[in-house]
């Protein structure tokens, strides 16, 4: 099976799965139904705060992965109503966020950054 097809693994144990505590046994990988099986990737411009980026790019250097797929997975957790991330990773996001000054927090999220301008509508 393709890679990007499998079970996501976790960011600090590659052998284990997102969501599996320590000495589960790896979970069981269902066959995608056929319409899913092609995965179509496209390239995209957004816009995010400077320090979120940075933290981001550092979470995805240290494992060794790129930022397209950090963002998928975390965004594929969410919709899922879980968390991609270990208490470990958790510790790690911690000290890139204190490293590059990040002080935003969720609530943040709903809320403009910066000034709207007739530009960034």
């Amino acid at each position: 099976m393709p890679r990007h097809l499998e079970a996501r693994e976790t960011m600090e144990d590659p052998g284990r799965h997102l969501g599996q505590d320590e000495g589960d046994p790896p979970p069981a990988i269902e066959a995608p139904a056929a319409a899913a099986a092609a995965v179509q990737r496209v390239q995209t411009g957004v816009r995010m705060e400077k320090r979120l980026v940075k933290v981001l790019k550092a979470l995805a250097e240290l494992y060794d992965r790129s930022l397209g797929d950090l963002l998928e997975g975390i965004v594929l957790h969410a919709f899922e109503g879980r968390s991609p991330f270990s208490a470990e990773a958790l510790r790690r996001i911690a000290e890139l966020e204190r490293i590059y000054g990040l002080d935003l927090a969720a609530r943040a999220a709903n809320r403009p950054l910066e000034p709207v301008t007739g530009e960034q509508r």
